[in-house]
C-alpha cells in the first residue's frame, strides 16, 4: 500500500485551488464527497473552526449555580468538543487523518495564528486529546496563484518552525476563555446577590468596545452647549459677488479647548462690532491657487467594506459580512472576505489583468467601459500601493474574481458594484483639482473664501464625477468669480450668525468599526501600541459578531444608524470602575496580550509563563468582586424627577437601588426598590413612568434564578404591614370576576374591537384582553361569552395595536419573540383567530429559501404567464367568487375619528389605532422632534402641544395620548 500525504485546508475553496495547482505536477485527482485523492495526495478542508475548547466536566459550572463558591474556574487542561454545525465535516477529516495509508499531514490552513489553531485542534481531536503521532509540515501561502502554491509546496516549513505560533494561538484562545468565563460569572454573581439572575457578560474584546460607546454617551450627556457667532460677508467685484467668512489669521490651536476655532467669535457684541466696522467698506484681495491631487482610497479589507456599506446603504456589519460571504461562496464573484489586508501579493499582476479583462467584456454597462480604459491605457502595472507582499497577512484584499456573477439579489449587486468600483479606482489616475484660497481684507479684518474646481476627474469618473466648467459647477465645488490684480471690492452685505456648539456624534456601526480598528492608537505605552499596530480590537471576521453580541445582550440598541448604550451598559462600566478592574474595559489588555504573544511566536516567552499570568489576573478579578464590602459601588448616579409615592420626597439612584432620601430637612421614609428586578436593568425613562403610573409593562428581558428569560408586568403595591410601597411582578393571577362576581367597569376605556365570538366589545383587563360579556358588568351581570387572550403569550408581549389588528382583520403582524416552553427556543408566528377551535391560535409564515431572491425570478414568471392563460378559467371562477365572498366580511369599516387637534397633525380621515400611531411617528421623525439628549422623549411643536397637553412626552405616553384623541 503506497503512503500518502493528507493536506488539510481551512475552507473548501482553498482545497479546490490546491488541487488545481498540484494537478500539473502531481497528477489528476479523483473527486469524492469531502476530499480529492490521487496517487500521492489526499486534499480535504475544514470549514473554519471544527473544534472548540471547553473545561473538563468537573469544572463546567452550569448556569443557575454561578456563585462565588465555584470561582475562579482555572482548569489544569482543556478538553475539546466538536462545533455542532460542522460535526459531519469534522468526522470526515478525522477519518482521513486516521487512514493507515496516510503517513504525513500538511497544515494548509490560512497563514496566521487562527489558521494554526484550527489545524492543531483538529489534529489533537483526531488523536483523542493528544497529537496524532504522524509527521506534520506547514504550507505557508500569501498568494493563491497556481505558481505561488507550487512554490509553497517546494518550501514547506517544519513542525518545529511553527511551534511558537502554535503556542501563541492556543494561549490566546485559552486566555480569552479564562477571562470571559470567570469575568462573566464573577460580575453575574455580584449583580445577582439581591436575587434573580442578572447575566453580566464581559470579554477581552466586547467590554472595551462597549466602553468606547459608553464613554461617548457620557460625553454627550455631560456636554454643555456654548453660544458662538460666525460673521459672513458678501463682497461685490466687477465680475460679480462672492461670499466669505471672517477669521483670525493670528489664531493658534488651544489644546485645552477643542471647540475654539479661527472663524468663531464668542460674544455677540464682538460679532456685531466686526460687522459694523466692515459694513459698506472696501476690501483688498489676495489669492493663491494651487493644483492638488486626490488618489483613490486603497482596496477593501472587511472592516473598510463594512464601514463603506454602512455609510452608503445603511447595512449593518453583520449584513455586509453575510452578503460578502454569499458573493464569495455561492456566486464565486469575490475573493475571501474575512481579511484584514488591503493589498495584493506582488505576483498577482497577471490575475488582476485577467480580472480587468473579464470586467471589460462583461455586460455591466456602467463599469465595463472603465475596465476597457484601464486595459487600453495600461493602468494595471506594478505599484507598491496595491501590490506589496509585506502588507499581505493571512489573506489579501477583497477584489472581484474571474467569475462574472449572475442572478444577484439587489443587496448583493450593490455590494458587488461597490467592490468592483473600488478595484477599478485604485488603478485609475488621481483626481486633479485647482484649489483657490482668497483673502479679503477690510479695515483690519480678514475674510476667507475657498474654491475647488475638479479639473481632471481621474478615478472619480467611475463614481459619476466629471470635470467642472464655469457653467456646470458640481455640488461640492465652489466656483469663484474672477477678481483682477489690485482690484478693490466692496462689502455688499455682512451679518453675524448665532450658532451653538454640538456634542460629539453617537457611534454608528461604520464609526464604531473604525474605533475598534484604531483602538491601539490611543494606548500610551509604545511597546503595547506597536503590538496592536494594524490589529485593534477583534479581527475583521469577528467585529460584526461583537457588535451584534452587545446588542443581543441588551448592552446597546440601534436607533436608526445610531448605537445607544443601555442602563445595563452604564451599570457594567460603573461596576468595573468601582471594583478596580478597569483593565477589562481598556484596549491595553489586548495590547499587552499581543505584545506577549508576539514574544511567544519568536521563542522569547514560554506558554506556561503567559498562562500563569492569565490565571493570576483571573484570580484577581474574581477576588475583587468576591471581597467587595462597601454598601454601594461609587458612580455618577441620577436623581429622579418623579417624587416618592410614599412621602413625596426625592428618589435617588445608587448602584443597586432607587431609594427615597426624603424631603429637605426630613428623614427618608424607607421607600426603595431594586434597579435590576430579576436581572433586567431599568432605563431611567422606565423608572419615571413606573413611579408615575405604579405599573409598567409588559417588559422583556427578565431572567429567573435558573437563568431562563421571561416577560412580565411590574406594579407598585401598598403593603399595609410596612405602610410602604413595594415592587411586585404581576403575572395575571388576579381573581377572576367571572367566578367572584365582582362587577368590572370599562367606562373609562376605549374598546379595542369587536369580539370574534359574540360581536360585543373587547377591552383591556388585568393581564388579558377580554370580551365585555365574559365578566360581570353593570349592564350585563351574568357572563355569556368566554373570549379572552393574554397580554403576554409565551414571553411575547401583545400590544393593544396588535389586538386591534387581530380583532379587525383576523390576524396580528408577524411577532418574533415567542419562546417555546418545551425547547426554550425563540420562534416567529402570527396570532390568528381560529374559528373552528373558537380561540386565538398560532399561524406560521410559509417557509422560504434561505438565499436572497434572484433577479431572474421575474423572467421565469414571465415565461410561466402564457401557460397560465391557457388554463381553463371557467372551472375556477366559482371558487374564486366563493373565496371573495368569504373574505368580504373581514374588510374593516370606518375607523376611529381623530380629534380636531390630532386631525391637524395626521389628517381628519377615520383611522385604525395602528395607522394613527404610524402617522404620528412619521410626523415626529419628519420634524425631528425626538429630544437630542434623550431619544425616548418627544418635544411638542405648535401642532403637537394641543395633542400632548404639555411641552414634552415620553414615547411610553404616546398610546395614552392617542386614546384621548381617537373616538
Amino acid at each position: 500500500m503506497s503512503q500518502k500525504t493528507l493536506i488539510i485546508a481551512e475552507k473548501p475553496s482553498v482545497a479546490n485551488d490546491l488541487v488545481r495547482a498540484l494537478t500539473p505536477v502531481a497528477g489528476k485527482f479523483d473527486k469524492h464527497d469531502e476530499y480529492f485523492e490521487n496517487e500521492k495526495y489526499i486534499v480535504t478542508s475544514a470549514v473554519g473552526h471544527l473544534v472548540e475548547i471547553q473545561a473538563p466536566e468537573q469544572y463546567d459550572v452550569k448556569r443557575g449555580k454561578w456563585s462565588f463558591a465555584h470561582l475562579p474556574v482555572i482548569p489544569p487542561h482543556f478538553d475539546l468538543k466538536p462545533v455542532d454545525k460542522t460535526k459531519t465535516r469534522l468526522n470526515a477529516v478525522v477519518k482521513l487523518a486516521k487512514r493507515k495509508d496516510v503517513a504525513e499531514l500538511i497544515n494548509a490552513c490560512d497563514a496566521g495564528r487562527e489558521g494554526e489553531l484550527i489545524f492543531r485542534l483538529i489534529e489533537q481531536y483526531a488523536g483523542g486529546g493528544k497529537a496524532l503521532g504522524k509527521p506534520v509540515k506547514r504550507l505557508w501561502l500569501q498568494s493563491m496563484t497556481p505558481q505561488a502554491i507550487r512554490d509553497g509546496f517546494d518550501a514547506l516549513r517544519s513542525d518545529k518552525q511553527m511551534a511558537g505560533l502554535a503556542s501563541a494561538a492556543r494561549s490566546r484562545s485559552e486566555a480569552d476563555w479564562l477571562v470571559g468565563i470567570n469575568g462573566t460569572r464573577a460580575m453575574t454573581a455580584f449583580n445577582s446577590r439581591d436575587g434573580g439572575f442578572f447575566l453580566t457578560t464581559v470579554g477581552r474584546v466586547q467590554t472595551p468596545t462597549l466602553a468606547v460607546v459608553v464613554e461617548r454617551e457620557e460625553q454627550i450627556r455631560k456636554f454643555v452647549s456654548r453660544d458662538y457667532w460666525e460673521v459672513h460677508a458678501t463682497f461685490l467685484a466687477e465680475a460679480g459677488e462672492y461670499t466669505a467668512k471672517w477669521f483670525d489669521p493670528k489664531w493658534k490651536k488651544n489644546p485645552d479647548d477643542a471647540e475654539m476655532r479661527a472663524d468663531r467669535v464668542w460674544t455677540e457684541k464682538e460679532a456685531h462690532a466686526i460687522a459694523a466696522a466692515v459694513r459698506g467698506k472696501s476690501a483688498s484681495v489676495t489669492e493663491e491657487a494651487k493644483p492638488t491631487t486626490q488618489a483613490s482610497p486603497g482596496l477593501f479589507d472587511l472592516t473598510t467594506l463594512q464601514r463603506e456599506a454602512n455609510g452608503r446603504f445603511g447595512y449593518s456589519a453583520k449584513t455586509t459580512l453575510a452578503l460578502a460571504q454569499s458573493l464569495y461562496e455561492r456566486h464565486k464573484a469575490l475573493t475571501y472576505p474575512r481579511t484584514d489586508s488591503r493589498h495584493l501579493p506582488e505576483d498577482y499582476l497577471p490575475v488582476v489583468k485577467d480580472t480587468m479583462g473579464m470586467l471589460a467584456k462583461s455586460g455591466m454597462k456602467h463599469l465595463a467601459p472603465f475596465a476597457k480604459q484601464a486595459m487600453q491605457d495600461g493602468y494595471v502595472k506594478p505599484n507598491k500601493r496595491i501590490f506589496d507582499n509585506a502588507k499581505v497577512s493571512d489573506h489579501f484584499a477583497i477584489i472581484p474574481t474571474l467569475e462574472a456573477p449572475h442572478g444577484l439579489s439587489d443587496a448583493e449587486q450593490r455590494l458587488y458594484d461597490l467592490v468592483v468600483k473600488r478595484f477599478l479606482s485604485v488603478f485609475f489616475p488621481s483626481a486633479e483639482y485647482l484649489v483657490t484660497t482668497r483673502i479679503s481684507q477690510a479695515v483690519g479684518h480678514s475674510f476667507r473664501t475657498e474654491g475647488r474646481v475638479l479639473v481632471k476627474p481621474g478615478w472619480l469618473a467611475i463614481w459619476g464625477k466629471e470635470a467642472e466648467s464655469a457653467d456646470t459647477p458640481a455640488e461640492d465645488s465652489k466656483m469663484l468669480v474672477a477678481v483682477k490684480p489690485g482690484e478693490m471690492v466692496r462689502t455688499e452685505r455682512i451679518e453675524p450668525k448665532g450658532l451653538k456648539t454640538r456634542p460629539p456624534a453617537r457611534y454608528s456601526e461604520a464609526t464604531l468599526l473604525s474605533a475598534m480598528e484604531g483602538a491601539g492608537k490611543t494606548i500610551e505605552d509604545d511597546d503595547l501600541r506597536e503590538a496592536m499596530h494594524e490589529k485593534g480590537l477583534g479581527t475583521p471576521a469577528t467585529r460584526a459578531a461583537i457588535i451584534e453580541g452587545l446588542i443581543n445582550e441588551k448592552y446597546m440598541f440601534r436607533d436608526g444608524r445610531e448605537l445607544i448604550p443601555t442602563a445595563k451598559a452604564f451599570q457594567l462600566m460603573t461596576l468595573l470602575r468601582g471594583l478596580g478592574v478597569e483593565e477589562l474595559s481598556k484596549p491595553e489588555l489586548t495590547g499587552e496580550w499581543e505584545y506577549k504573544l508576539a514574544q511567544m511566536e519568536h521563542g522569547k516567552l514560554s506558554r506556561d509563563a503567559f498562562m500563569r499570568e492569565i490565571a493570576e489576573m483571573t484570580k484577581h478579578i474574581v477576588e475583587k468582586a468576591k471581597t467587595y464590602d462597601r454598601d454601594s459601588v461609587p458612580g455618577d448616579y441620577a436623581t429622579l424627577h418623579t417624587p416618592c409615592p410614599n412621602c413625596g420626597g426625592v428618589v435617588q439612584e445608587n448602584y443597586r437601588r432607587y431609594t427615597c432620601i426624603g424631603k429637605p430637612k426630613a428623614q427618608p421614609c424607607g421607600f426603595s426598590f431594586t434597579k435590576i428586578p430579576a436581572g433586567r436593568a431599568f432605563e431611567l425613562a422606565e423608572v419615571e413612568k413606573f413611579l408615575q403610573d405604579k405599573r409598567i409593562g409588559p417588559l422583556e428581558g427578565f431572567r429567573s434564578k435558573a437563568g431562563w428569560p421571561f416577560t412580565a408586568e411590574l406594579t407598585l403595591k401598598f403593603d399595609e404591614e410596612e405602610k410602604n410601597w413595594k415592587l411586585e411582578f404581576d403575572f395575571g393571577k388576579e381573581d377572576d370576576p367571572a367566578e367572584t362576581g365582582e362587577v368590572v367597569d370599562f367606562s373609562a376605556q376605549e374598546p379595542l374591537g369587536p369580539c370574534p365570538k359574540c360581536g360585543a366589545r373587547v377591552f383591556e383587563w388585568g393581564s388579558n384582553y377580554v370580551c365585555e360579556r365574559s365578566v360581570p358588568t353593570a349592564g350585563h351581570l351574568t357572563p355569556s361569552c368566554d373570549f379572552r387572550t393574554g397580554k403576554i403569550i409565551l414571553q411575547q408581549p401583545v400590544s393593544r395595536e396588535e389586538v386591534t389588528k387581530l380583532l379587525t382583520t383576523g390576524k396580528t403582524s408577524l411577532l418574533d419573540k415567542f419562546v417555546s416552553m418545551r425547547t426554550r427556543r425563540a420562534f416567529k408566528a402570527f396570532l390568528a383567530w381560529d374559528k373552528e377551535a373558537g380561540k386565538v391560535n398560532f399561524e406560521f409564515e410559509p417557509r422560504t429559501s434561505k438565499f436572497p431572491p434572484r433577479k431572474t425570478a421575474a423572467k421565469f414568471a414571465a415565461k410561466a404567464a402564457p401557460a397560465a392563460k391557457k388554463a381553463p378559467a371557467a372551472k375556477k371562477a366559482p371558487a374564486a367568487k366563493k373565496a371573495a365572498a368569504k373574505k368580504a366580511p373581514r374588510k374593516t369599516t370606518g375607523g376611529l375619528t381623530p380629534s380636531a387637534a390630532l386631525a391637524a397633525v395626521i389628517g381628519p380621515e377615520p383611522v385604525a389605532r395602528t395607522e394613527a400611531t404610524k402617522k404620528l411617528w412619521d410626523y415626529i421623525k419628519a420634524h425631528n422632534l425626538q429630544d437630542a439628549k434623550d431619544k425616548r422623549s418627544i418635544n411638542a411643536d405648535e401642532k403637537l402641544k394641543p395633542v400632548f397637553g404639555k411641552a414634552q412626552v415620553t414615547m411610553f405616553e404616546i398610546a395614552k395620548v392617542l386614546s384621548n384623541h381617537l373616538s
